[in-house]
This record gives structure tokens, C-alpha cells and sequence, in this order.
């Protein structure tokens, strides 16, 4: 826990001295939100001002930036559409802080509350987003039929050469970042924060991009620090601290709708840290018929303090009591060269590696190199196999059920 504590503390360090991308007058022209009435407040919605702002923005043949200075900002809901006509980047620069409505369903039914969307070069940074979802969560968790639609804070959809950084996300109703169909971008120094408790609230959430690239996030959330889904290729994630949450997952692959074939590829998470998590570093299918496939993946270099389940895959995922509406069968998603390099530190179960794989697609290709897990403290984990396939390389400890 000591050591856990110290990189958070180094994480914290970094991200308070790298993240803020400054924003220089003479660069380009200068869009403050002010001037357009907005009002720092937050007494009245700035929706308005803050969407005319960037028109104005989007429309200059200059490199432009939307600015929000210091300040507190209501914003019922805000989609802020490209293309652009400059081919320079266009920044948007918060100082302050955005919150959206309160109570539950200020947002809208759109499922987003701040999207920026077709914007090829746009840079986002600095700035908190609040998104108030306990008044949602509340709701869900009475199980009244008449929540309203929950929204993600923060999505950047369909855009190229993207950079978000230093933002800060608190308490969203939903995903806090999602990254939607893009090609080309860069997250660094995130950092969310939303209670263990609050459900579906992932971090970071990848879907169907390529060439993402995360670095120095702080993350303390209810579902998964950062979540890739389907349709996602090249993506390299380094330097996350995660806890709590429900760790760093490649899936759940094999449910959703719409896409032929869902498949995961070229993934390196690399320096991770996990405290308290449900899960460290998982891989998760749903039983069923849907085609997929997850290949070439790399864990390299992560720290468990606390973890309920350090190194899983797992194609049995069903997350209701009693399996009730999952899939049944065999899982159609085949998972192959996936390797697990430098994995260290305490499991808070026995089993501190499972790999729960499909009998009609076993997992092939599994290396295990340098790990060490312990339970509570002592050299007594265990490892679970089930139609796996793989080698191991150095010490590894848990002995390998390969």
C-alpha cells in the first residue's frame, strides 16, 4: 500500500507540472466566452455563448481558441461541430469550471453532455467538467423505470489529430471521456473522480478508433478505469493509476449489435498502477455467436495493492446476479498473443491469475514473463485455467497453469 501510495503521489506530480497546455494571445485569434455572455456564475445557462464562441472560432482561417477563464460555467448540453475552415489546430482552453444541470435529465436524451464532434486538429485543455450525476445514480439504484437517459461528460467523436489535456472529471452520469470513432489522438493527464459506488461511470472509453494514445491519468471511478471496446486498433496506454474501479479492460466484446466482426488489436498498457480495484488488467467476451477476435496485447509493468482479480480473462462475463438476460453458450471471440511482462504486487483473493477462456475458441498464445502475485502478503495465490494455452518465462508466481 506504502509503495501504491508513492506513485500515486510521483503520477500526481507529473500531472500537476506537464498538463496544462498554455494559451498564447499571439498565436492566433482569441474567442473568449465572456464577450459573448457568458456569465462566470453559473447562474444562467452559458450554452448559448459558449456555442457562438466557438462558430466564431471555427469559422476564423487563424489558428483560433475558444477561451473559458476562471469561473464557474452552467451548461445544460453543448455539441460544438466541425469541420472547421482553419486547417491549424483549434484550441479550446478552459480555466474554470463547466457544470451541468442539477438534478437528473438536464442533459438532455441525446446521452451526451459536452461533445465535440468532426473537428480534425482540435486540442482540448485544462478546465473541470462536473457532471452532477449523483441525483441519476440515485435514481438507478432506487430502480425506478423513469430515469432519465444518463450522458457521458466528455465525447470527442468522428475526428482526427485530437489532443485533451489536463481535464479534470467529476462525478459524470455516465462514461466520463469517450472517444468515438477517431483516428489520431493523444489524452493526456486526465484525471476522474466519481465515488466506487457510481455505476457505469468508466473514465476512459474507446470505441472503434485507432492510434489513441493515453498518458498520466489519475482515475477513481465505479466501473472500469479505462475500457476499450469494439472497433479499436493501436492503442498504447502508459502511466495509469486506477482505484478504485473496475481496472484497465479490453471488452466486453460479443454482445453489442451492428458490427460483423468485433475485434481488438495492438494494444500496449505499460506502467500501470491498481489499488483496491475489482480487477487489474481483464479481458472480458460475453458468451454467444458473435465473431471477434482480441490479438497482440501487451501488459507490461503494473503494480496490484489489493486486487481482487490482478490478471483475468474472462469469456463467461455476465455482470447480473443469476445470469439473467446474458447470452449463453460458448464465446465466439478468440483471443490470441496476449502477454502479461512484470505483473507484481497483492491479490485480495486466492486466484490471482484466471484465464476463463471459450471452448469452442481456447485462448492460444498466452506468455506469462516475470510476474508476481501474492495473497495477502504471502506467497499462497493461485492460478485458474480453463481451455488456455500458453508459456511462461523468468519467475512466475503464481505457479502457471499453462
Amino acid at each position: 500500500m506504502a509503495m501504491a501510495k508513492k506513485l500515486l503521489g510521483l503520477l500526481a506530480h507529473l500531472h500537476a507540472t506537464v498538463l496544462f497546455l498554455p494559451v498564447d494571445p499571439a498565436a492566433g485569434a482569441m474567442y473568449n466566452v465572456l464577450r459573448y455572455g457568458a456569465r462566470p456564475d453559473g447562474a444562467a445557462d452559458a450554452a448559448g455563448p459558449f456555442l457562438r464562441a466557438w462558430a466564431d472560432a471555427c469559422l476564423s482561417t487563424r489558428p483560433a481558441t475558444v477561451l473559458v477563464p476562471p469561473g464557474r460555467y452552467l451548461v445544460s448540453s453543448a455539441t460544438f461541430a466541425g469541420p472547421c475552415r482553419s486547417r491549424a489546430a483549434v484550441t479550446f482552453a478552459v480555466a474554470g469550471t463547466v457544470v451541468a444541470p442539477a438534478g437528473a435529465g438536464g442533459r438532455g436524451s441525446s446521452g451526451r453532455w459536452i461533445t465535440f464532434e468532426n473537428v480534425d486538429g482540435l486540442v482540448v485543455s485544462g478546465g473541470t467538467l462536473d457532471g452532477r450525476g449523483r441525483a441519476l445514480w440515485e435514481c438507478r439504484r432506487r430502480g425506478q423505470s423513469s430515469c432519465p437517459t444518463p450522458a457521458s461528460s466528455l465525447t470527442i467523436a468522428n475526428s482526427r489529430d485530437v489532443v485533451v489535456a489536463g481535464v479534470r472529471s467529476v462525478d459524470s452520469e455516465l462514461f466520463h471521456l469517450v472517444v468515438l470513432q477517431c483516428h489520431g489522438v493523444t489524452v493526456r493527464g486526465v484525471t476522474v473522480e466519481a465515488p466506487a459506488d457510481s455505476p457505469n461511470t468508466d473514465g476512459i472509453h474507446l470505441h472503434m478508433s485507432s492510434h489513441v494514445s493515453v498518458y498520466d491519468a489519475r482515475i477513481s471511478t465505479g466501473d472500469d478505469c479505462i475500457s476499450i471496446g469494439p472497433g479499436n486498433s493501436n492503442l498504447w496506454i502508459e502511466r495509469v493509476a486506477c482505484g478504485p474501479g473496475h481496472g484497465i479492460s479490453i471488452g466486453s466484446l460479443g454482445k453489442q449489435e451492428g458490427m460483423a466482426v468485433e475485434a481488438v488489436q495492438n494494444v500496449t498498457v505499460k506502467t500501470t498502477w491498481f489499488t483496491g480495484t475489482t480487477n487489474g488488467l481483464r479481458i472480458k467476451t460475453w458468451g454467444g455467436s458473435k465473431r471477434g477476435f482480441v490479438r497482440g496485447v501487451t501488459f507490461a509493468d503494473a503494480t496490484m495493492s489489493g486486487v481482487d482479480n490482478p490478471i483475468i480473462i474472462d469469456q463467461r462475463y455476465c455482470p447480473t446476479t443469476g445470469g439473467a438476460g446474458c447470452p449463453g453458450g460458448s464465446s465466439s471471440i478468440s483471443i490470441s498473443d496476449v502477454r502479461y511482462v512484470g505483473v507484481r504486487g497483492s491479490s485480495a483473493t486466492p486466484v490471482a491469475v484466471s484465464f476463463d477462456c471459450s471452448r469452442s475458441n481456447p485462448c492460444s498464445g498466452i506468455r506469462l514473463q516475470d510476474v508476481a502475485l501474492t495473497y495477502r502478503g504471502r506467497p499462497a495465490a493461485t492460478s485458474y485455467c480453463r481451455n488456455a494455452r500458453g508459456s511462461t518465462l523468468g519467475l512466475v508466481m503464481p505457479p502457471s497453469c499453462l
